[in-house]
């Protein structure tokens, strides 16, 4: 994959690329949004603890597919209020510390989600030969 930051546009926020281009004929994998809830059903009440959950359910997604977050072209996350982004970020950078390049990335605050305890919830677009 290669990423696509043009130097003629303002530079990503964060540890981000703003594309990602996938080669012809790759596997692609789309995950569903992942949300903060553990395989007991105990659901944190920090958003970085419930990020991390995200990210490690993620993780699990992409094993299954022979793939890990170096594959990941695009990550979407929707958090509940802009206190909760920090947190997000962190277990976002944390997930992404040993790819060797960054993904396309979209973050939104929303109004909620299925259950008022949830306050992140994240995706994956992921590509590989």
């Amino acid at each position: 994959m290669k990423e696509l930051t043009p130097v003629t546009i303002r530079p990503p926020f964060a540890r981000y690329a703003h594309g990602v281009e996938i080669p012809a004929h790759w596997r692609i994998v789309q995950t569903s949004g992942q949300l903060g809830i553990r395989a007991d059903d105990s659901i944190p009440e920090d958003a970085y603890a419930q990020a991390v959950i995200c990210f490690e359910a993620l993780s699990e997604i992409l094993k299954s597919a022979g793939m890990t977050a170096n594959d990941v072209a695009h990550i979407s996350a929707y958090v509940t209020a802009r206190d909760h982004m920090a947190g997000y970020m962190r277990a976002r950078d944390t997930f992404m510390a040993h790819a060797t390049r960054v993904p396309s990335s979209t973050l939104l605050i929303v109004s909620g989600f299925t259950r008022p305890e949830f306050k992140v919830e994240v995706e994956v677009l992921a590509a590989a030969p």
